[in-house]
This record gives structure tokens, sequence and C-alpha cells, in this order.
């Protein structure tokens, strides 16, 4: 009897630890930090330009020709990306989503457009949508790419072309007319000739309003064939047609391989490229189907979902601006692409923005995007691969750059070697191909000077990544001289809110926290590690940076 008691009693002890425990993880789980977009922190790198995972795939298709200085393939590869992810470099910079230049199958050969003999290294110019360019790496690669970004919480973004093929070479054959047409060159005056012109010449530009059916292009059937998988992948494009209903039109082939990525790899968005170069109607066919393949990847693979949040869409309007609100204007046509299939667009007013202070910088992005784009959000960035006016092109202001892109409302766009300093001056390179040098890896080895910057920006980068509220909560400044602002995020029982300061004294400091913080709250400098306590609506931090974030400690 006795014996029986003390294993009840002892049965009971273990069921109450066993519930105790869960009912702390349940806490805990309750409380984790949510992933939401509108206010992430965004790495975008160019594959072959960031880290040669894989010297083995460095040349093929015959790509021996000389180049003009990077304008070839410099041996940057999925593989590397993965040695980064696996590494934790991502993780230190509080990077929670990875976006890559296109890794299909590029042109074999190249062009010259005026600025030296060039190859596909960049990813733009497709020759078959359906599989990645050794060069860049495998669907191998890709997978494991996903799996281990996803393993850290960060979500990986690709990088969509419809509007058009690769170059016309020797060895590249022009798609069928059907498809494509071949001039006239744009002239960006209107919505006619900024959509169904080509870009540049012999840049052919892919017939996206097009009613008329096509069959597959030649060139394309007969690799298929060559490599073993026609008839899987005119199954495969059957089936397409017949759960959709589309008519076989050139975009909606390209929509079908693009959103194909997403049903295989679960990858988490998409960014679009010259997206104001094609009809808007193709973008939120797009997103249907993106929506749609997301969901079956969902079904298909319940316990690698990471959340709830939906298929992201960026588009990158070019020269569209946060202040347009919701509408590009062609001229002649105003045209909303947040109602076609978009949840951000890429904003190029903000290197602009980023020389003004940080009231009137953070006080506009907070203010349009809980208002008009509420539900909806920009991306910032100070530098990208075709950008040739960026915010700080000889590098002179990494720390102010880090300091505006990462805490401005808005979501945030590392370019790769932002937070390093890599030199956007590269004597002997034409066009935008100094933009586009490698990753400064050695510099971030050995330069104390690389090392500081890098530093600031894993700082600031890991308070965003912690804080939604910096990135998509609303700004209210308490203090203007020096600034002090706090920023709150809510979505139904997750609140968050900080306190951040800006151009304060070094060594002892009062920060004001208006009513972000309760009285006598405990609190942390993220970026000094210091605690401290309010008082009278107050917090005293002694630190050497003029720089604070504060964050609750509850």
């Amino acid at each position: 009897m006795i014996r029986k008691t003390i294993l009840s009693l002892s049965f009971l002890l273990a069921t109450t630890l066993v519930f105790a425990q869960a009912k702390k993880n349940a806490v805990a789980k309750t409380e984790k930090t949510p992933f939401v977009w509108e206010g992430a922190n965004l790495y975008f790198l160019m594959t072959d330009r960031f880290n040669n995972g894989d010297k083995s795939n460095d040349v093929n298709y015959n790509r021996t020709k000389t180049a003009g200085k990077l304008r070839g393939f410099e041996g940057g590869d999925l593989k590397g990306i993965i040695q980064k992810i696996d590494e934790g470099y991502f993780t230190k910079l509080g990077i929670n989503v990875i976006w890559f230049t296109p890794i299909v199958e590029q042109i074999h050969d190249g062009v010259d457009e005026g600025t030296g003999f060039s190859y596909g290294f960049h990813g733009y110019w497709t020759r078959d949508w359906t599989a990645l360019d050794p060069n860049f790496g495998t669907k191998k690669d890709l997978a494991e790419l996903v799996k281990k970004a996803h393993a850290k919480g960060i979500r990986i973004m690709l990088d969509g072309v419809i509007n058009h093929t690769g170059p016309v070479t020797p060895v590249d054959t022009v798609w069928p007319e059907d498809w494509v047409r071949t001039g006239p060159n744009c002239k960006y005056s209107n919505f006619e000739n900024t959509t169904a012109c080509t870009l540049v010449a012999n840049l052919p530009d892919v017939k996206t309003e097009s009613k008329v059916e096509v069959s597959l292009p030649p060139f394309l059937v007969e690799k298929w064939k060559a490599e073993g998988r026609y008839e899987k992948e005119v199954a495969s494009l059957d089936a397409f047609f017949k759960r959709t209903g589309y008519p076989r039109t050139p975009k909606y082939y390209i929509i079908k391989w693009l959103t194909d990525y997403i049903t295989e790899f679960g990858i988490d968005g998409y960014r679009a490229d010259t997206v104001k170069h094609t009809d808007e109607s193709v973008w939120a066919d797009f997103k249907t189907q993106c929506d749609y393949a997301f969901a079956q990847w969902k079904k298909n693979n319940p316990t690698k979902v990471l959340d709830n949040n939906p298929f992201y869409t960026i588009a990158e309007v070019y020269n569209y601006n946060i202040s347009n609100g919701k509408l590009f204007d062609f001229g002649d046509k105003k045209v909303n692409y947040y109602e076609n299939g978009f949840t951000a667009m890429i904003n190029f007013e903000f290197k602009s923005d980023a020389q003004k202070d940080y009231s009137t910088l953070f006080s506009k992005y907070s203010g349009l995007l809980n208002n008009q784009l509420k539900g909806n959000s920009v991306l910032n960035y100070l530098s990208s691969h075709d950008d040739g006016g960026p915010f700080d092109a000889k590098r002179t202001k990494s720390i102010e750059s880090g300091t505006k892109l990462l805490l401005t409302p808005g979501i945030s766009q590392m370019y790769y070697g932002d937070e390093s300093a890599r030199s956007l001056v590269v004597e002997g390179t034409q066009g935008d191909a100094i933009l586009r040098s490698n990753m400064n890896w050695e510099a971030i080895k050995t330069n104390p000077e690389t090392q500081k910057v890098l530093l600031h920006w894993q700082k600031l980068g890991q308070f965003r990544k912690n804080h939604p509220s910096v990135g998509a909560g609303v700004n209210i400044e308490i203090s203007t001289k020096p600034y002090v602002c706090s920023r709150t995020f809510t979505k139904g029982k997750y609140k968050d809110t900080v306190v951040i300061g800006l151009d304060l004294a070094k060594g002892k400091k009062e920060i004001p926290v208006g009513s972000a913080f309760k009285e006598g709250a405990k609190v942390r400098d993220a970026y000094s590690g210091k605690t401290a306590t309010v008082l009278n609506g107050k917090v005293t931090v002694d630190s050497e940076f003029d720089i604070v974030l504060l964050e609750s400690m509850k």
C-alpha cells in the first residue's frame, strides 16, 4: 500500500512537472518574436560575386572568352552562400531574408553592350527558366540552401524575370517571334513605349501582353530531349494549363516555370525584375500562382513550414518613390502595382531621403507606411547592383549608412558589402560593373576599420531582427536634439516597443523614454549591452557610444 502511494505521488509529481514545463514552453512560444515581412532585414547579394564555394563549376559551356573587367563569371555560387549560412555570417548580421540574383540557366555565349564583352554572370540573361546554370550550382544545392537558411530562421527570396530573355549570340538562338519582339527600343515617355519595347538593343522582349497561344521554342524542345526530360516537362506544362485554364501564351509558360521553384523548394518570396516593362496584369496572375504553389509546398511539407506568413512579392518598378504612394505615373497612365500582385515595392527615393536628418527621415516613413501604405511596405536601399548613384559611393559614411538604413521604417536591404565598406570605386570597370566587385572577405578578416564598420551593422541588424517595431512599427518622436524616438508594433496579442537614441553624448547620458516604458521598468541598451532602470521617465546609460537602442528586459 505504501509502495503504491509512493508510486502515485511520484507519478503526480512527474505529471505536474511535465505540465509546468509544457505551460512554460507555451508561454515562451507565445512570446517568441514573430517574423514580420514589413520589418524584415534583407540581404541582397550577387550570386556570382559573393563567395566561391565550389571551384569545380567555375567554367561551363566553353565560356572562355576574355571579358571586360568584372564582366565575366568570377566563381560565386550557391555553395558559397551555404558556406556563409553555416558560418553564421548572416545570423550575426541579424538577417532574416536573403535575396540573390537569378540562378536559372543563362545564355551560353556573351555580348558587348558597349561596356566590354560580358557573360550572364548577373543572372538576368535567361536561356532556360527550368534549369539552373551550372556556374551557380545544382537544384540539390538550392534545396540544401533553403533547408539550412530555414533552420536558422532565414527566408529565401529568388529573383524572377518575366520581361525578357537573354541576348541573341552565335550559339544562343532568338526565341520565336510569337514569343518575343526584338524592337523597337524603349523610349520611356508613355506606357506603351515603356512596355511594348526592348530595354536595350539585342535584349528580346517577351510579349507578355500577347493573347496568342504559342508552342515551345524548337531549341528548348531539342535541349530538353537531349537532356532526357522532354516528356516530363511537357506533362508538367499540360497539368498546369489544365488546372489553371490559362491560354498557352508566353507569360503563363514563364509564370509556371518560376512558380515551380516554390513548389519544389519552398522559397518564401520573389523579387520581380523590370516590372514596369510589362502589363501590370502579368503580376496579378503571377502572385495568384505563387500563392497556390506556396500552399501546395506547405501542404506537402507540413513539418518544414516556418509560420503562417503568406508568400511575399517585391516589385522593381524603376524610379518608384515612396512619396508616390500607391501609384506609379507613366505620363499617360497611372498604375497601382500594390493591387496587381505586390506586397512591397523597391523605394528608389530612400538614398536621397537618407541625406536628411533622423527626425525628418523617420517621421516621413512612419507616416506614409502607417497610413496610405498601411498593409504594404517598401524596400529601402542605399546601394544596389544597378544604381549608378549610390548614397555613399566612396564608402566614407558607412557608419551613418548603417544607422539610417537599418533604423528607418520599412524593409531594409543590405547590398552585399554595405556592411563591410566593399569598394564601389573599381578602376578599369565600365558601367554597372563598378557596383559588382567581389565581396571583400579578406578585409573583414584583417582590416580593423572594416571590422569596426561590420560590428556596427551587426548590432543594428540584430536589433532590427529582434524587434519588428523597428521596421514595421509606429515612430513617435520624444526628443529632437539629441534625437530620441520610440517605435511600437502591435499584432494580435503581440506588442513590441523600443526606444532609439542617436547623436547622443559619449559617456554618461540621460535618455527620455516618454510613455514607451513604465516607471521602474528594467531595460537594456542593445548597442552597448548596458542595463538600466526607468526613473522619472528617463534612463541613464554610461557607454562609449553616441547611440542607444533600448529594449525591455521582461
